[in-house]
């Protein structure tokens, strides 16, 4: 498929009231502030977006508001994490349906899948819906590791063509492009090794403290791809520790957090998550107050 995914892809996080009713209006403005500094796409119902406590009725609405929202101005994708395979397929055309133009598929969230199966959920999703697809690959959170190993098995599926890179393992990104060529688009999943992955050739970046900083995040991609790696390293080491807090499993709530002290959105997460407190709640302060001030001294 010719997929022209490049650039800043934030995983848009669903805002919320502090009872954990999701609060469309103020969603729909954050995809709005992410494409007017410069984002290339975004991406609803990520795992940030706290999709696996949505009923299925809570999705629709949040796709169609960031279909809305983008108004055509950048690709919108969805995240699609299933337990089922059933289900996953069931959803991947729902989604297209309401607007999406391509999903970030994860791995069953409910097994850890070995290679064989790996490769067979990832196929069969492609045959539900037209959508091209992003693979999440994340095996500390989930599990399951779709190496470069799994990706050749699925080198004939038309429709996966881009990963979501989030291994820790730095020179992941140089081994797909070894042993695949420009088969599959690359795109860096962690915040904090983003200049380290430009440096190896990834063309993308999925991003949680975009949310937060989507001018300054959207700088660096763009600095990197100019291969101008000093003048990105001085906005990037202001802004590391708080990039930090996106490999936290309280991700979720230091992002949402982050981006209420940066420009007033609501910091409310949905339960089992709960908002922070105590040293906890100081420490993010802390840190995203620190890289304000780097970055206001900088300006």
């Amino acid at each position: 498929m010719n997929v022209r995914w490049e650039g800043v892809f934030p995983a848009v996080t669903t805002k919320m009231s502090e009872s954990g009713a999701i609060d469309l209006d103020a969603t729909g403005k954050s995809v709005d502030r992410l494409i007017v500094n410069g984002v290339s796409g975004v991406i609803m119902l990520p795992m940030l977006g706290e999709n696996a406590s949505m009923s299925a009725a809570e999705r629709e609405s949040v796709i169609r508001a960031g279909v809305e929202a983008a108004a055509g101005r950048v690709p919108v994708l969805s995240g699609l994490a299933e337990t089922s395979l059933e289900n996953a397929c069931t959803n991947a055309a729902k989604y297209e349906s309401y607007g999406a133009q391509g999903l970030m598929v994860f791995p069953s969230i409910g097994y850890k899948s070995d290679a064989r199966e790996t490769a067979e959920w990832y196929r069969q999703v492609a045959k539900a819906s037209s959508l091209p697809i992003m693979v999440y690959n994340n095996p500390i959170a989930y599990g399951v590791d779709v190496t470069p190993e799994v990706l050749g098995m699925l080198t004939d599926v038309e429709q996966v063509v881009c990963v979501k890179e989030e291994s820790a393992h730095i020179h992941r990104a140089t081994d797909i492009f070894v042993g695949h060529g420009d088969r599959f688009k690359v795109f860096c999943g962690v915040d904090d090794v983003i200049v380290e992955s430009m440096a190896l050739g990834v063309t993308g970046w999925v991003s949680g403290m975009t949310n937060v900083w989507p001018k300054e995040c959207v700088e660096i991609f763009n600095l990197c791809k100019a291969e101008k790696f000093a003048e990105a390293r001085k906005l990037y080491r202001i802004m590391t520790p708080a990039m930090h807090l996106d490999t936290h499993v309280k991700l979720v709530q230091y992002i949402k957090l982050a981006e209420s002290l940066v420009y007033g959105a609501p910091e409310w997460p949905r339960a089992p998550r709960l908002p922070l407190v105590g040293a906890e709640r100081d420490f993010v302060v802390d840190t995203v107050k620190g890289a304000m001030a780097g970055l206001a001294a900088l300006a």
